[in-house]
């Protein structure tokens, strides 16, 4: 089966600063794939280059195309990064902000024969996507907030706010979705019911998702395979293993330790 998504070598500078530093990964067809590292791991910086929005050097592939080759793809990719600006005051809905992720059947259909062509075993068909107002209403629906559809952005929790980002991604159902540390703003019990949420769309929308956080214990519990980075990637694979593994615990525990030391020098 044709990967999902490959990393190959990937490097990212700044200024004579390595951010992320020859890393390679894999992500497969229906992977929870959860990315741990401290703050300032570089794990921004990964998503970025993923999506075409940084410099890099080394190799991506999506769906086994290269680089330059899978733009095509990108709007199929649904990201939500970790701060999302917005104006609170801004007279919009939680209906009108999800309608914003709709993108024209022409890129859609286009990305999709690109998907098809790679002999992947991904079964979304794109050639009608029906109503606008159905696409929207049945990823509220997903995220459980059809019943605030009217409500001011402005009025809603973090929690709220971060679903409906979650909605307006998989509003053009995503063959991917990234998401950068989406727990940062929410309160335990909203994280709580966030983290059963993207379990749900990874299953039953069969969505295959890549999350960063810093959180083990979430990682623990939802995530299926682990990435664990400080800049160099220090373990790629199954959960099990990585939680079994008191070495790579410790060494993920002191890397943590030494950047948090590091921001508050």
């Amino acid at each position: 089966m044709t990967s999902v998504l490959e990393v190959e070598d990937l490097a990212v500078g700044y200024d004579n600063h390595r951010a992320v530093d020859k890393i390679n990964f894999d992500v497969q067809e229906g992977d929870l794939l959860g990315i741990v590292g401290p703050n300032g791991a570089g794990k921004t910086t990964l998503f970025r280059a993923i999506l075409g929005l940084q410099k890099y050097s080394g190799k991506i592939k999506l769906f086994g195309l290269e680089d330059s080759n899978y733009r095509s793809l990108l709007p199929l990719i649904g990201y939500v990064p970790q701060k999302v600006a917005f104006e609170p005051n801004f007279p919009a809905t939680v209906y009108d902000v999800v309608s914003m992720g709709i993108i024209s059947n022409k890129k859609l259909v286009k990305g999709a024969k690109i998907v098809q062509q790679c002999g992947c075993c991904w079964n979304r068909i794109y050639s009608d996507l029906g109503n606008i107002k159905d696409k929207v209403l049945t990823a509220l629906n997903t995220v459980g907030l059809e019943s605030l559809k009217n409500r001011r952005i402005g009025e809603l929790s973090g929690g709220e706010l971060q679903r409906v980002f979650i909605a307006k991604s998989l509003v053009k159902d995503p063959l991917l979705l990234i998401l950068d540390e989406p727990v940062t703003s929410v309160d335990v019990e909203s994280q709580t019911k966030f983290y059963d949420l993207i379990k749900k769309i990874n299953q039953e929308n069969q969505i295959t998702i890549v999350w960063s956080s810093h959180d083990l214990d979430a990682i623990s519990k939802y995530a299926t395979r682990v990435a664990c980075m400080n800049k160099k990637l220090f373990f790629h694979g199954e959960k099990e293993e990585f939680f079994s593994n008191k070495d790579l615990l410790k060494t993920y525990t002191e890397s943590s330790m030494q950047m948090h030391m590091h921001h508050h020098d």
